[in-house]
């Protein structure tokens, strides 16, 4: 295929640099980062929600932990089920949640946004999912303009549950597609002929659902240069408004299921380098723009707009555009911010069910936010969504000194010498080149992380 493949030849210097930087870091969707959540109590959840005011935004998730089928490279909270009834009964639970948190918002904030994710929501026959939809909105203050969204496999968009999303104002659909290559998809236990995804792409088209993002992975097994290159060859053919570009991350020692996948035929780092590089070029080539390390999109989509208008950020569902200030979390294991603490539900379902039904909200894990945590997490959050922060503004904005930062400048040093980074006074800019070791450079302001070990590493993915 013309153009696809490693066109800057330049990064051939940095190469074998970059790949010998390659260890575990979070991924920051949120700082401090989940290995930094500890016991909770439902009181503290409560007191949080009743101080949110009337002038706040809120962003819900709302996760449904439910799959019929076990993706092998999944990393996600789920449970496998051939049968309905968990699905259903577990969606009169989430009701239940809604109602019990809508009680605590004593000062009806804003709801601008709404996501479903999993798992796979798309299980929630029609009935059910319009059901919630309806609760929410009796309940809770969503606005005339929520953007509603839903991560879909291909393999359950059926027009019956396609046409309840649109009449329930579902505006924004994300579909689980990871490659289109057959060989590839045997190996993660994910059958999924590319016929599947493209009718699902027209239908949801057809009932006006044009806000459409793709996922495709790389570093799966079996997978390399000449069969992404299919791959993406199909994939824009779909031509979705977005698509996000991820790395596998292979922690066997987490997530068992794993284990399925023969070790050997993984990609090395190497090539996984030269596999993210050569869809990046393409994607770019076929009118995409970068967003952030892992993110595509058309230039007229809300994300662009973000970015050029300095408004993006990062958060568990990636980057987003969403103005809330704050993310109520519905469901098992589901995670939300307020202003002052992150808050995560019990991840396993027993737990969760006996909380909803006891009459108590679900709250199992929690972490307080402080200045110093706020002021890190900005500066990581401006390097995660535009590869450069001047500190100094930061710090500014907090009213604290910049000086805070010395031994975190002092350490960047070493990347910039390898010219990783270019550091002019307080401002820190990431090379265009060296964004695949992004987190890496992050995690020097990250405070929990014990410089020069691997701390929690056996949590967190690779950096390439």
């Amino acid at each position: 295929m013309v153009g696809y493949g490693v066109q800057n030849r330049d990064m051939n210097c940095f190469r074998d640099q970059i790949l010998s930087f390659d260890s575990r870091v979070p991924r920051y969707t949120s700082y401090p980062t989940a290995p930094q959540f500890q016991v909770a109590d439902t009181y503290a959840y409560e007191k949080c929600l009743r101080a949110i005011g009337a002038d706040n935004d809120i962003s819900l998730y709302i996760h449904v932990p439910f799959c019929s089928k076990m993706c092998w490279y999944c990393g996600c909270n789920t449970k496998i089920t051939q049968r309905y009834a968990p699905v259903e009964d577990y969606a009169h639970i989430l009701l239940r949640e809604i109602d019990m948190v809508a009680e605590q918002l004593q000062h009806n904030p804003r709801i601008s946004s709404i996501h479903f994710g999993g798992g796979s929501p798309g299980l929630l026959r029609a009935c059910d999912f319009e059901m919630i939809i309806n609760k929410l909105r009796a309940r809770l203050n969503v606005v005339p303009d929520v953007e509603i969204a839903i991560e879909l496999d291909p393999r359950g968009v059926t027009e019956g549950r396609v046409a309840t999303y649109a009449k329930c104002g579902v505006n924004r659909v994300s579909l689980g597609v990871q490659d289109f290559d057959e060989t590839v998809l045997k190996a993660i236990n994910r059958q999924q002929p590319f016929a599947l995804s493209y009718d699902a792409v027209a239908l949801l088209r057809q009932y006006g659902i044009d806000q459409i993002n793709v996922d495709v992975m790389y570093g799966l097994p079996h997978q390399n240069l000449e069969t992404q290159s299919k791959t993406f060859e199909k994939l824009v053919l779909l031509k979705p408004s977005r698509i996000s570009f991820f790395g596998y991350a292979h922690v066997p020692w987490m997530k068992k299921h794993m284990r399925l996948i023969d070790e050997n035929t993984l990609p090395q780092k190497d090539l996984r380098f030269d596999l993210f590089e050569a869809g990046q070029a393409f994607l770019i080539e076929n009118g995409y723009v970068p967003i952030g390390i892992d993110h595509f999109a058309l230039p007229d989509d809300a994300l662009v707009k973000a970015m050029e208008n300095k408004t993006l950020k990062r958060n568990f569902q990636g980057y987003v555009d969403d103005p809330a200030d704050m993310i109520i979390g519905l469901g098992a294991s589901s995670i939300g911010k307020t202003d002052t603490h992150y808050f995560q539900n019990a991840v396993d379902m027993p737990s969760y069910k006996q909380a909803i039904l006891g009459g108590r909200l679900a709250t199992a894990k929690s972490c307080a936010i402080q200045q110093d945590d706020m002021i890190r997490a900005k500066v990581i959050e401006q390097l995660m969504c535009y590869f450069t922060v001047d500190v100094q503004v930061v710090c500014d904005g907090f009213g604290t000194d910049a000086s805070m930062f010395d031994q975190e400048l002092e350490r960047l040093k070493s990347y910039e010498r390898l010219g990783f980074i270019e550091i002019t006074g307080a401002q820190i800019t990431i090379d265009e080149k060296a964004k695949l070791i992004a987190r890496m450079i992050c995690s020097v302001f990250d405070a929990y992380i014990k410089k020069g070990t691997d701390a929690d590493a056996p949590r967190h993915a690779k950096a390439i």
